[in-house]
């Protein structure tokens, strides 16, 4: 295994950055560019009083990620509300989640982070409803094949993402956090009954501190998204902080993913955001959480997959079984996903029968 990346020196100990060069600072910009972190970087870096320490040169790279970062979190409000007014006339309960959450809850995870679409989350009842009032202020839905469309609605726990006509912007709309034919099946109804009013909006919610960790959990070590991983593992390790004094926060936690079938992902979670970005877990914790650990021979073989997948898609952070890692946890994240007759279904008909241009 290669030695850790330069950018993972700057997150754990963001006062290291006085010894590093220009060539360092270099490579540093690169691979927080291909993990979508700069904008985070500037962010941890300001809130430490540190910015001034970064030479010119990457500062300017810096800084310029901070003004995109600080306009996208004001389209982010802008298309809440236009969701907002969409939904309005329905009375369907919504909750914002992932990127969205964190950044209309002003929680730290939001500064400086980067996404490409809002994911909201309704009842699953109210699927048909949604969808057809989101159409009405122009949101159309993509995914035209027909298989496509029967893959969403019937297996998965999401809508076929929609498109606005016009802004572009994209809408993900879940029923629950995990797909249907998954193995496990965390309740969306305990999610919901869990949910906090977000302040200010008495139409809008988000998770509960300890169910935002799990859903964050549960989004990068079930799934196969990994593009972002390292950044999505920073969000994990920005809650955890985040939260940490909370009371029972810590001791609630592992109780919680017991309870919504998640010990294996949040097992991960902690392991890695303590592995990779050196986040202080309590030992209590940790241990309590080892109900979700693997056996031996797993737990080797996914450190071997993770530490190498998890890090920026950038040649500086590859060695020559990176490639296979990745295409190893994308496998395992279809595994997941469903049965293995229906996912050999699903694969021969994605290899053999859609549309190349869908």
């Amino acid at each position: 295994m290669i030695s850790p990346p330069l950018i993972l020196r700057v997150l754990r100990q963001p006062d290291a950055l006085a010894s590093l060069s220009l060539a360092d600072w270099d490579l540093v910009v690169r691979q927080a560019r291909y993990s979508n972190l700069l904008a985070h970087l500037h962010a941890l870096l300001e809130e430490r009083g540190l910015i001034e320490q970064v030479p010119p040169q990457p500062r300017e790279h810096l800084e310029s990620s901070h003004f995109i970062a600080e306009r996208h979190i004001q389209s982010v409000q802008w298309e809440v509300i236009l969701i907002r007014k969409a939904l309005a006339k329905i009375g369907v309960p919504v909750i914002l989640l992932k990127g969205a959450a964190y950044v209309m809850a002003k929680l730290p995870s939001a500064r400086g982070r980067l996404f490409s679409d809002i994911d909201i989350m309704v009842p699953k009842d109210s699927l048909n409803e949604v969808e057809a009032a989101l159409m009405l202020h122009g949101w159309a839905a993509t995914h035209h094949d027909a298989y496509d469309q029967r893959y969403y609605r019937n297996w998965m726990h999401e809508l076929p993402p929609m498109q606005h006509i016009n802004r572009s912007t994209v809408i993900d709309v879940h029923h629950a956090i995990l797909p249907e034919t998954a193995y496990i099946h965390p309740d969306p109804e305990k999610l919901r009954a869990a949910a906090r009013t977000l302040d200010g909006f008495d139409d809008l919610k988000v998770f509960a501190p300890i169910d935002m960790v799990l859903h964050s959990a549960a989004h990068l070590f079930h799934e196969a998204e990994l593009d972002n991983g390292l950044r999505d593992l920073v969000d994990i390790a920005s809650l955890l902080r985040h939260f940490s004094n909370l009371p029972s926060f810590w001791t609630e936690l592992v109780d919680r993913a017991k309870e919504l079938e998640l010990t294996r992902p949040l097992f991960y979670a902690l392991r890695y955001c303590a592995l990779i970005l050196h986040t202080p877990i309590p030992a209590d914790t940790m241990r309590a959480a080892e109900v979700g650990r693997p056996s031996l021979p797993m737990l080797t073989l996914m450190n071997g997959l993770y530490t190498r997948a998890l890090m920026p898609i950038h040649p500086s952070c590859s060695d020559r079984l990176t490639g296979v890692a990745r295409r190893m946890l994308f496998v395992r994240a279809n595994w997941l996903r469903m049965p293995p007759l229906m996912l050999a279904r699903h694969l021969f008909h994605k290899a053999f029968l859609s549309p190349k241009d869908e």
